[in-house]
């Protein structure tokens, strides 16, 4: 089995929560695959490159991934697809991303955005704002996670979402949970960061992920 780890939007394999996954992981015998999905141009970023990108690194291997926030919605895109992907940890996906985040976005910067197709966006893993073209936008637009029939594939799937996530609120979570028996959804007392319950969640993972409890481990 091959794991990977998918970290999310404006962020980068140095995030804290791939960081802790890593280290927790490599003393049981487990080494995360975890991608650069700004694959050195942020500001060509879009789904459907971060999915193409991943896609083509999988092969024919069995697979596990662990995706958070976007790339917990890019993770459920590639099981979709790759019938190797078996098994799934999605932290806080961004099932309905732009529904939920263009909204928080200063109107008159969204529009500016339109008109001229690059904004700054502040980016986690450089500490700074980065240019992001529209595409990012216009790209995602055709993945509509609310849509009947996406992402319809029974792989076992266990989300973990903070109940104050005020970026991608865990009804979001609940929604996607709720007409797929094959999905299990645990709930914390946490934000979109979930680092109030960062332990917890390894250990959830680790357990769903290898099959056995960590005391067994």
């Amino acid at each position: 089995m091959q794991y990977i780890y998918l970290h999310g939007f404006a962020s980068s394999p140095r995030s804290f929560k791939a960081r802790r996954f890593r280290a927790y992981f490599a003393p049981r015998g487990i080494e995360f695959w975890i991608p650069d999905l700004n694959e050195g141009d942020f500001s060509g970023l879009t789904l459907s490159r971060q999915i193409a990108t991943i896609e083509a690194k999988i092969g024919d291997r069995p697979t596990a991934i662990v995706g958070s926030s976007l790339g917990g919605l890019t993770a459920a895109i590639l099981a979709e697809r790759n019938p190797n992907i078996e098994r799934l940890v999605l932290l806080a996906p961004a099932f309905g991303f732009l529904g939920h985040w263009l909204p928080s976005l200063d109107a008159g910067k969204l529009e500016r955005w339109r008109q001229t197709g690059t904004t700054e966006i502040f980016h986690y893993g450089d500490n700074c704002d980065r240019a992001l073209s529209y595409e990012f936008v216009r790209d995602l637009e055709r993945y509509d996670s609310d849509r009947d029939g996406f992402l319809t594939r029974p792989v076992p799937t266990k989300i973990v979402h903070g109940i104050r996530d005020d970026v991608i609120p865990v009804e979001a979570s609940r929604a996607y949970a709720r007409d797929r028996d094959w999905v299990e959804l645990v709930e914390f007392d946490s934000d979109h960061t979930l680092a109030s319950h960062g332990h917890p969640t390894i250990v959830l993972s680790y357990e769903f992920l290898v099959g056995r409890t960590v005391e067994d481990s």
